[in-house]
């Protein structure tokens, strides 16, 4: 073979090389960027009756049903300083005169741990407006009560919103 066969062959060779690697590295430049799966904040879980369901594992979720500006942000915080795994915050699609927790089931534990937390709470049906449990702030909210529970026993099985990451 002469050398300036073998000279042609190693350019083509070259050339076809560089082309796949251009075609290559034009689809990789141009692909999507990889988006991040949103990580749900909680999961539901069933307990049996007799366990613990304790504050860092519910998810509260505060809406503000009053005329008060800030109030569900502010209380939101204070659940979470109290070892509550805060939710959304919002205003109320419907205005309230009392303080309501949004639930079909008033005896869930989750729903009485965060019940417990409020004076003059009352659990009415509505819609799931967050995730965890949802409090509805009304005009005559006060504030939360001084005597914080830390946990409640499950008296029969129920299933709630555990928060993910939560021992």
């Amino acid at each position: 073979m002469s050398g300036a066969l073998k000279s042609a062959l190693t350019l083509t060779g070259l050339t076809v090389l560089v082309l796949v690697a251009a075609v290559w590295g034009w689809a990789a430049l141009t692909e999507p960027l990889p988006r991040e799966e949103p990580v749900a904040i909680c999961e539901d879980e069933t307990v049996t009756a007799g366990s613990e369901v304790r504050r860092d594992q519910v998810v509260v979720s505060v809406f503000n049903g009053s005329g008060r500006s800030g109030l569900a942000g502010a209380t939101s915080a204070q659940l979470g300083e109290r070892g509550f795994v805060e939710g959304d915050v919002g205003d109320s699609p419907l205005p309230a005169d009392t303080t309501q927790i949004w639930s079909a089931e008033p005896r869930n534990p989750a729903v009485v741990l965060v019940k417990r937390q409020f004076r003059n709470a009352t659990v009415v049906q509505g819609d799931a407006l967050g995730p965890g449990v949802v409090v509805v702030l009304g005009e005559r909210f006060q504030g939360l009560r001084n005597k914080q529970v830390e946990s409640v026993v499950a008296k029969a099985d129920a299933t709630y919103c555990r928060a993910t990451g939560s021992e």
